[in-house]
């Protein structure tokens, strides 16, 4: 299968890794992308297998919690500019709170839902925003709680957008900062579980593989017996937890205690009980490939050249 320079860019993009190593992987896997990840992750060259998209729409990503509820929404728009605008911006809180007043079952359902304070649907509010705004606005995604106390965060004028659930004898005043500094831990480093219980066996065998590789392709490691390697690789998989896994991450803000310890030793110092619930991490225009313009040879084209 043939691969193209548009390949090894995304293949770059996904891995980190530099131009040559991913051309040659994408050689030795003819063409198949994900091969070549897992080419290069057995040679110790990628760190991670990151296989989101390019982040390329813009728009933005919002969460709040209105009576009560704790709500995310993901709205998209053709530039970063329409993010700043104060119309957008309300539209996007609108589509929040129309959220939280029906608790659609999907985004179709959403879309046929009044939008708050108004009699037309949220389709007809969007289209109304595209005549206003000048450029075609979407509703992409949503996600919302009910029950226990949610925590909203805001990264960069809503490029991320976390929502963090938390069960709790406290109230929500009392957990505000550990849920905060909770989402802004899940909208730094994106983990990949929320806790080491979320870890699949298939996800497990897929490490403990590539780990067994990597060490059979290094000359001190490869001389050692099967049984000796496969201690080590279990050791290594506390690792695979402490990158992966949320509440076994190293706390970003101190570096000496986990997530979930982080979690416990406040309960402990406010007197009650905390536990981590669930979270919805949305970054705006996470997946979707934006239309790559060559401006000079648009005008080419205008031209008749």
């Amino acid at each position: 299968m043939a691969f193209t320079a548009k390949d090894v860019q995304a293949l770059r993009e996904m891995t980190g890794v530099g131009m040559m190593d991913c051309k040659k992987a994408l050689t030795e896997a003819d063409g198949n992308m994900d091969k070549a990840v897992e080419l290069l992750r057995e040679k110790g060259l990628a760190a991670s297998q990151k296989k989101a998209g390019r982040i390329a729409a813009e728009g933005m990503a919002y969460a709040g919690v209105i009576d009560g509820v704790g709500v995310v929404v993901e709205v998209n728009a053709e530039t970063d500019f329409v993010a700043k605008n104060e119309k957008f911006v309300d539209f996007v809180k609108g589509v929040a709170a129309t959220v939280v007043a029906n608790k659609p079952a999907d985004l179709d359902a959403l879309m046929e839902c009044k939008y708050a304070g108004t009699d037309l649907t949220v389709t007809q509010q969007q289209q109304e925003m595209v005549l206003v705004i000048g450029e075609n606005i979407k509703v992409r995604r949503f996600a919302f709680f009910t029950e226990g106390v949610c925590v909203p965060y805001i990264h960069a004028g809503g490029k991320i957008g976390v929502l963090v659930n938390l069960e709790t004898s406290l109230s929500a005043e009392q957990v505000e900062t550990v849920g905060k500094d909770v989402a802004m831990q899940i909208a730094a480093l994106n983990p990949r579980f929320w806790d080491k219980t979320q870890v699949t066996q298939d996800v497990l065998d897929e490490e403990k593989k590539i780990m067994m590789v990597q060490m059979s392709n290094d000359p001190k490691m490869a001389s050692k017996p099967e049984q000796v390697r496969e201690k080590i690789v279990m050791g290594k998989l506390n690792k695979f937890y402490a990158e992966n896994c949320l509440l076994q991450q190293e706390f970003v803000k101190d570096n000496s205690m986990s997530v979930e310890q982080y979690i416990a030793s406040s309960a402990k110092a406010l007197g009650g009980t905390i536990t981590f619930k669930n979270a919805v991490r949305f970054e705006k225009g996470e997946g979707i490939e934006k239309k790559q313009e060559n401006f000079a040879e648009e005008i080419a084209k205008q031209l008749g050249k």
